[in-house]
């Protein structure tokens, strides 16, 4: 009687697991993931919203308002974002996560990295280079005439944040900063300095198809130490913080504070979603270069990689199971 009560007790537990797993929740609600103005993040994007769609969920895919995007999740009038770079210091997702109203999911997976990057060439006009202190030297070949007392640096488009451009300024730089337009502008600044053999320096990441095409070198700075963003005394500037490299790594999942409430299976794919830059940066290339659409390119990798994604989904909702 044991034996059959202990068999009973485990298949009990075994049905009452599956149906957690399988909660599904509102699935009549949409669930609205917001797509930002660079082009890895649309992708990461449309391949959790293709997740979410294989479970069972309706998803729209929002543009986002880069002003309020934050304050849009918080509020629930966005639900999610799978791609944010905390190494750029987004003080309003910062604020909006320690005050509970989003919350983060963990790590995306990506091996990211933020830095300031120059094409090769610019190594033989610059001697020095990597090194940062070179840039001090040779300013003057980044101006707009390429004889000015300083240079010209280019920075991220101002609604992601000026993690570059600080780092310039508090390092003491020679430079005057200009955010650039957009993804798309940064691209074509380094496409047009390339045919000219002109020197160009900016504020660029990696995954990103350009980094290998362009052969972008990163200028090698200070390594970064929690003091360099706490303490003035640490680094070459003893009158700033933040003198010092970006740390590496920093790209995560949030959502609505609400989420898991409302939909528990679609928060436990989005938390256990993962990419790596292996998977991400040949797509970037596909839609950059080759002119296919993001929704193309990211519904040709889930087709493709099925059996990496789709036991999160399974193991989320209980599909598949026996």
């Amino acid at each position: 009687m044991k034996v059959k009560a202990f068999t009973a007790a485990l298949a009990a537990l075994a049905v009452s697991g599956a149906v957690e797993a399988a909660d599904m929740g509102d699935v009549e609600t949409p669930i609205r993931l917001s797509l930002n103005n660079w082009t890895g993040q649309r992708l990461s994007t449309y391949i959790a919203g293709g997740m979410l769609e294989e479970a069972g969920y309706t998803v729209e895919y929002v543009e986002a308002d880069q002003g309020a995007l934050y304050e849009q999740i918080a509020t629930g009038e966005l639900h999610a974002m799978v791609e944010i770079w905390t190494t750029s210091n987004p003080d309003e997702y910062i604020a909006a996560r320690e005050a509970g109203r989003v919350e983060e999911l963990g790590d995306l997976g990506l091996d990211a990295r933020n830095g300031v990057v120059y094409p090769p060439y610019v190594a033989q006009m610059c001697p020095g280079l990597p090194n940062w202190e070179a840039l001090r030297e040779c300013a003057s070949i980044f101006s707009e005439d390429g004889n000015g007392k300083r240079g010209r640096y280019l920075a991220y488009p101002e609604s992601w944040g000026s993690p570059g451009a600080d780092r310039i300024r508090a390092l003491d730089l020679p430079f005057d900063v200009v955010a650039a337009e957009s993804e798309a502008a940064m691209i074509e600044e380094f496409q047009q300095a390339y045919k000219d053999k002109r020197p160009v320096i900016a504020t660029f990441w990696a995954p990103h198809w350009a980094m290998s095409s362009y052969a972008l070198q990163f200028v090698r700075l200070p390594k970064p130490e929690p003091a360099c963003y706490s303490d003035p005394s640490w680094g070459p500037n003893p009158k700033a913080t933040g003198d010092c490299d970006f740390a590496r790594g920093g790209v995560v999942k949030a959502n609505w504070s609400g989420f898991k409430d409302r939909w528990p299976a679609a928060h436990e794919i989005l938390k256990n979603y993962e990419l790596s830059i292996w998977d991400q940066q040949p797509l970037i290339g596909l839609v950059d270069v080759r002119g296919e659409t993001v929704q193309g390119a990211a519904r040709g990798w889930l087709a493709v990689n099925r059996a990496k994604w789709m036991p999160t989904v399974e193991e989320a909702t209980g599909k598949g199971r026996s």
